[in-house]
């Protein structure tokens, strides 16, 4: 690492970035904090795609690196919540300037209609309620059916309170103008913690399922090992790093925590955790089956980035978002403000 640094001057940035997370995956922290501190130098959010893009990936490694320190990363995260309007707006940005919402969002609305032809009351479930524009334009198709509209129900689950309250305002307001029979149930809950058995599914309802980037979110076993621990045992076991510590550097022990760490993480193609499917992904699917709807309809990403190695994510990710720092580069100048914001607190963020 320390050769790849002092003769790098027309080192391609990526390739330290791999060279950076390799370091990282093996547990040599020393070199990865070379690698890292140099990309620092060489890159920049707002320089070409690929310094923004390995600008936010070294970010990523950073804070996989103190995630092993609790107190560390709890003290460098305490301060980062996001606001809702925020996040009402950096989707908002989304929808905007990249096409694939809007195809996917055009798609989906075409199944439910070609499905719910023939039904009186129609009731979608949405796995992630944001985007209004979705289920209005929805609403104007409808609206125009021969035979008049369904009564149509959309249950909107969503982490946000106040984005589901946008949802019910927008939607509501355009079925009244639209005099559409509409009724939103607004649902506050993280995906993974939705319980079906509750939700306000009727007897006669023709019901559709719609999902547009959530369910891959399930997939992840990274942290799953570390869940297992209970907040005692995790308390002992920092404290008896903490006694065993010794003489030993700061640098020295983190890197030796980080080599044990990644014996035992799911990481390892070892792990049983790698062995099977996510468990989260087979109690949700298992869930909505038992709703028993007409139609589902799964909007993902076309990568798989819960490989069963950091690596392999690593390479995945960056071919997947290379791609969307590109999009951004030829459809957006620069200097916008509503492309920085996607980019830092959006594509960043992931």
């Amino acid at each position: 690492m320390r050769e790849l640094r002092w003769d790098s001057q027309g080192l391609n940035p990526i390739s330290l970035l791999i060279e950076c997370a390799k370091c990282v995956a093996s547990g040599s922290i020393k070199n990865a904090d070379i690698g890292l501190e140099y990309i620092s130098q060489i890159s920049s959010p707002d320089g070409d795609a690929v310094q923004r893009m390995v600008t936010y990936f070294s970010k990523a490694l950073g804070y996989r690196i103190v995630k092993h320190l609790p107190g560390v990363y709890k003290a460098l995260n305490s301060s980062k919540t996001s606001l809702s309007s925020e996040d009402i707006l950096i989707q908002k940005y989304f929808y905007e300037l990249c096409p694939f919402l809007k195809f996917s969002y055009l798609i989906t609305n075409q199944a439910i209609i070609e499905a719910m032809e023939c039904e009186k009351v129609v009731h979608i479930i949405d796995l992630h309620c944001s985007e209004p524009a979705q289920w209005i334009n929805l609403l104007l198709t409808l609206k125009d059916r021969p035979g008049g509209p369904p009564h149509l129900k959309i249950t909107g689950i969503h982490e946000k309170k106040e984005v589901l309250d946008q949802m019910s305002f927008h939607l509501t307001t355009e079925a009244g103008n639209l005099d559409f029979p509409l009724q939103f149930n607004p649902i506050v809950s993280k995906l993974e913690d939705v319980d079906f058995e509750n939700l306000p599914v009727k007897t006669g309802e023709a019901l559709a399922i719609t999902s547009v980037l959530q369910l891959h979110s399930l997939l992840a076993t990274d942290d799953e090992m570390v869940g297992r621990i209970s907040p005692a045992a995790a308390a002992s076991m920092n404290l008896q790093r903490a006694v065993h510590m010794g003489q030993r550097t700061f640098a020295e022990w983190l890197e030796r925590d980080m080599i044990n760490a990644y014996i035992l993480s799911p990481d390892s193609a070892l792990s049983p955790l790698s062995l099977g499917a996510s468990p989260k992904m087979g109690i949700f699917l298992n869930a909505m089956r038992k709703l028993q709807p007409k139609l589902m309809v799964i909007t993902e990403q076309e990568s798989n980035l819960n490989g069963s190695n950091l690596m392999e994510r690593i390479d995945r990710a960056l071919y997947f978002y290379s791609a969307l720092f590109d999009c951004l580069d030829s459809t957006v100048m620069r200097t916008s403000v509503e492309r920085q914001n996607l980019r830092a607190c959006f594509l960043g963020s992931k």
